[in-house]
C-alpha cells in the first residue's frame, strides 16, 4: 500500500523507529539515518557478537541504513538531497536538534514543499515542560499509570515500554492521515505525537472518573478495580490471570467457585460494586486456584466460559502454541546469529493487502554507498566523504 513512499527515519530507541517500522512493513522505503559507528539504541539487549540488540532488530526491520554526520557541511548537503527525494521525515529529537540538523519544518519545506514531518517528543510542544527530554517511564509516571499499577507503599513501572509503543502507533496513524490529506490537497504538514499525552489517553478512564467523582482511588497492584475478579492468582505449579466482566459471567464464576448466592449479594450486584469489593472476590478466587494446577484451573474456567490465561515467561511465550499459530514471531536471519531470531512483526493482517516481506534490520551503514549513489555521488566523492568522516 505504501510502495513508492520514501521515509527518512532520524528516530532513536522505540517511538520514532517503530513509527517508521510500521510504514516499512507495508511497503514504504525507510532509510534509517544514524551516526557513524551506529546509534546508541543498537546495543539495547545485545544478541549478536557485534553487540546489536534485540530492540534494534525489531524496531528497524525492513529498513536501509545510512551513516552520516548531519552537522558537517557535507552532511547537511546529503540531508538536503535526501529530503528532496522523501515523502516523510520521522524524528523523535528535540526542537533545537531538529533546527541544528535543518530538519525543522521550515527547512524541510524549503527543499520539499509537500513534505510530512512526524515529530515525537516527551511532553509535547506546549506547556512548561515542553523543552525537556524524557523516556517511556515519564509517561507511565505522569499519567497516573505507575501509581495505579503499584500498591499503597510503592508505585510500579511496567517493564514493557507501552508508552513508547502507543506513541509510535499514534504517530504512524497521524502520518497516514497526513499522507491522505496530501493526496487530496497537495500540501504537507507537521504530525506531532508525544509520550505524556499518549499515556494520559490510555489511562483516561481513571483520570475522567477522578474529575467527575473525585474517587481518589488507591492502587491495588495487579488487581483491577473496575470489575472483579480481575487479578493474577497462584496455582500449585504457576500463575494464571482471570478476568470476569458482566453479571452473566459473574454468575457462572460464582457457581464455579462454590458461591452460588453471591450474584444476589448487594455487594456484588454489578461490575462497579464488584470492583469496589474486589479484595473479597480475589481472596476467594485465590483460594480456589491454590488447590489446582494451571492446566486444571484454566480448563475449568474454559468450561465455564470465563476468560483465563497462564502467566508466561519469555520462554513460555516462545513455546506457546497459540503465540506460534498467530505468526506474530517470524524467524529472521541476521549476521552473527547462528540461528534465525524470532522478531515480532507488525500484528495487523489485511485480508486483501499484503505487507512487504523485505527482511532483517540493517547492519551499521549497510546501504550508505548505494543511497549516496542514488543521490548522485560518484565513487570518488563517496570515498572523499568517508575520508572526511562525514559518512
Amino acid at each position: 500500500m505504501l510502495q513508492g513512499m520514501r521515509v527518512l527515519d532520524f528516530g532513536r530507541y522505540i517511538a520514532g523507529p517503530y513509527c517508521a517500522a510500521l510504514l516499512a512493513e507495508y511497503g514504504a522505503e525507510v532509510i534509517r539515518v544514524e551516526r557513524r559507528g551506529g546509534g546508541e539504541d543498537r546495543a539495547v539487549a545485545p544478541v549478536t557478537p557485534g553487540g546489536d540488540g534485540a530492540l534494534f532488530l525489531q524496531m528497524n526491520r525492513n529498513k536501509l541504513s545510512l551513516t552520516l554526520d548531519p552537522m558537517a557541511d557535507d552532511g547537511r548537503e546529503i540531508v538536503r538531497r535526501l529530503v528532496a527525494t522523501a515523502d516523510v521525515v520521522v524524528a523523535n529529537l528535540p526542537p533545537t536538534t531538529l533546527s541544528a540538523m535543518r530538519l525543522d519544518y521550515a527547512s524541510l519545506c524549503a527543499v520539499k514543499p509537500d513534505i510530512v514531518l512526524t515529530t515525537i517528543s516527551a511532553y509535547g510542544s506546549r506547556g512548561p515542560l515542553s523543552g525537556r527530554l524524557g523516556f517511556d517511564g515519564i509517561g507511565q509516571a505522569m499519567s497516573g499509570a505507575a501509581y495505579m499499577s503499584g500498591d499503597p507503599e510503592r508505585p510500579a513501572r511496567a517493564a514493557v515500554s507501552w508508552v513508547d509503543f502507543s506513541t509510535a502507533l499514534h504517530a504512524a496513524f497521524g502520518t497516514l492521515l497526513a499522507l491522505m490529506e496530501r493526496a487530496r490537497t497537495g500540501k504537507g504538514q507537521i504530525v506531532e505525537a508525544a509520550l505524556l499525552p499518549s499515556a494520559v489517553a490510555l489511562n483516561g478512564v481513571y483520570v475522567t472518573e477522578q474529575a467527575v467523582l473525585g474517587r481518589n482511588r488507591m492502587p491495588s497492584g495487579s488487581r483491577g478495580q473496575l470489575v472483579a475478579p480481575s487479578d493474577v492468582y497462584r496455582t500449585r505449579d504457576g500463575w494464571i490471570l482471570c478476568q470476569v466482566i458482566g453479571n452473566a459471567m459473574f454468575a457462572r464464576w460464582a457457581t464455579l467457585v462454590g458461591e452460588p448466592a453471591w450474584p444476589s449479594d448487594p455487594r456484588f450486584h454489578d461490575d462497579a460494586s464488584r470492583g469496589d469489593h474486589g479484595a473479597v472476590i480475589s481472596e476467594r478466587m485465590a483460594s480456589w486456584c491454590a488447590d489446582r494446577t494451571n492446566a486444571d484451573a484454566l480448563h475449568a474456567l474454559e468450561q465455564a466460559g470465563i476468560p483465563g490465561a497462564a502467566v508466561l515467561t519469555p520462554q513460555g511465550v516462545l513455546d506457546d502454541p497459540q503465540v506460534q499459530a498467530t505468526g506474530v514471531l517470524e524467524p529472521v536471519d541476521y549476521p552473527g546469529i547462528p540461528t534465525p531470531a524470532p522478531i515480532a512483526r507488525v500484528p495487523v493482517w489485511l485480508s486483501a493487502t499484503s505487507r512487504v516481506p523485505r527482511g532483517r534490520a540493517p547492519t551499521v551503514g549497510e546501504h550508505t554507498d548505494a543511497i549516496l549513489a542514488q543521490l548522485g555521488y560518484g565513487g570518488d566523492a563517496i570515498a572523499t566523504l568517508r575520508r572526511k568522516g562525514v559518512v
